[in-house]
């Protein structure tokens, strides 16, 4: 092990009860997605304790740090999100959610905490790492609406940046093990709204009227018979409906009925084809119960693609950190959405797989509320964060080689 390294992990390692404490405090005091004001204030507030460059966006919803500008040269980048979800935390913990209904139940609160001990400790070591030591951390609101990402691209996040990573905890994962894959890690995500309009009735006679809500039952048993038997088994899609709002009374045909969705897949190509075949259902069974279908799709969220070459250096760097006998290969991309997409048609970049299972303890996935993380992983990943980070820059500075291996 080399000297930088050396003094990172040092000086990380000393960190350990603040990231811990960092870390809780934020699962105490969550604030749902557009709400990250106290979040921001509370990361700034460490981030200025520890002598860290930063600035607050203009929303005051997010943070650059490190290197404010281009100036010094190429810049890595590294980006933590910051954003809670509204789900209401079941757990019985000292370090519960607060606010009812709302709670961390994705992780963010760990990725604030260790980007946050990696911006301190790269600062604190900036006179022994290898040159450039050109770096930035980019705390995001946002992320699980898919806005984030874009809202801190417009405010300068990627400005001179070469190469940008990132991690998200993985409950599935035991604690000192880490999941790498190069190219497609996750989905292209569409919100799916569809509207279907009749005319309303009395319930007794149905045959006077136009019933929007049959309608868009049998759209959505159509859409789930007929998708499948549309795409190519080769090609994963997902469409999946988790709402459906139509009407007040139960002796009253309703006029208007609405569906919300969601499109999953992996490529933009799969999801223009879905979309295609789903306007041609709509337009059938609208012929068919002389009802208007209107779809409409928002919100899109790019696939994550992690860049071969810089999934290479942030695997080394996890390698070196839990050991390359604690890699796992991800053998295939899921189809949840991640807006760190937003980044990566500005610059390549990677994001792992940080194991976050305790010894012993039950699994309780993404978005439940009952998730929670082994704390022990924190320290590990503000080291892998911290590593990526120099060597990257390292590698995108001049002629593209990455020498970290034989700087001191």
């Amino acid at each position: 092990m080399t000297d930088w390294r050396l003094a990172l992990d040092r000086c990380i390692d000393s960190r350990a009860d603040r990231l811990r404490e960092v870390r809780r405090h934020l699962h105490v005091n969550p604030e749902p997605s557009r709400e990250e004001y106290q979040t921001t204030r509370f990361l700034a507030e460490r981030l200025e304790e520890s002598g860290v460059p930063f600035s607050v966006v203009s929303s005051r919803r997010g943070i650059l740090a490190g290197a404010l500008d281009d100036s010094a040269g190429p810049l890595a980048a590294i980006r933590a999100d910051i954003d809670a979800l509204p789900i209401a935390d079941a757990k019985d913990v000292a370090y519960r959610s607060a606010r009812d209904g709302v709670m961390h139940a994705c992780g963010h609160d760990a990725h604030a905490a260790m980007a946050l001990g990696a911006a301190e400790a790269l600062w604190a070591c900036r006179g022994v790492l290898p040159a450039p030591n050109c770096w930035r951390a980019v705390f995001q609101p946002a992320e699980e609406v898919g806005e984030g990402a874009y809202e801190m691209v417009a405010a300068g996040a990627m400005a001179g940046v070469k190469a940008v990573a990132a991690l998200h905890v993985d409950p599935e994962r035991p604690v000192g093990r880490v999941g790498c894959r190069a190219r497609e890690l996750t989905a292209f995500c569409h919100d799916l709204d569809v509207v279907v309009r009749g005319v309303g009735g009395h319930a007794a006679r149905p045959h006077l009227a136009r019933d929007p809500l049959l309608a868009a039952c049998q759209f959505l048993t159509t859409v789930y018979q007929a998708i499948p038997r549309s795409v190519d088994s080769r090609d994963p899609t997902v469409v999946t409906f988790g709402s459906i709002q139509s009407g007040t009374n139960a002796n009253v045909i309703p006029g208007e009925a609405v569906l919300r969705g969601t499109i999953r897949t992996l490529s933009r190509q799969s999801s223009q084809r879905v979309a295609e075949r789903l306007k041609q259902i709509a337009d059938g069974l609208g012929a068919a119960t002389e009802t208007t279908f209107e779809l409409s799709l928002n919100n899109c969220t790019e696939g994550v693609f992690n860049d071969p070459a810089v999934t290479a250096l942030c695997t080394r760097a996890a390698g070196e950190v839990v050991g390359p006998e604690n890699l796992d290969e991800i053998r295939l991309p899921s189809m949840g959405g991640e807006d760190f997409s937003g980044y990566l048609s500005l610059a390549p970049g990677c994001m792992l797989r940080l194991g976050v299972a305790g010894p012993g303890r039950a699994v309780h996935h993404l978005h439940s509320p009952s998730f929670d993380i082994d704390e022990r992983a924190l320290v590990l990943g503000a080291k892998i964060l911290a590593r990526s980070a120099v060597m990257m820059a390292h590698a995108f500075a001049g002629d593209g080689k990455d020498d970290t291996a034989a700087a001191s």
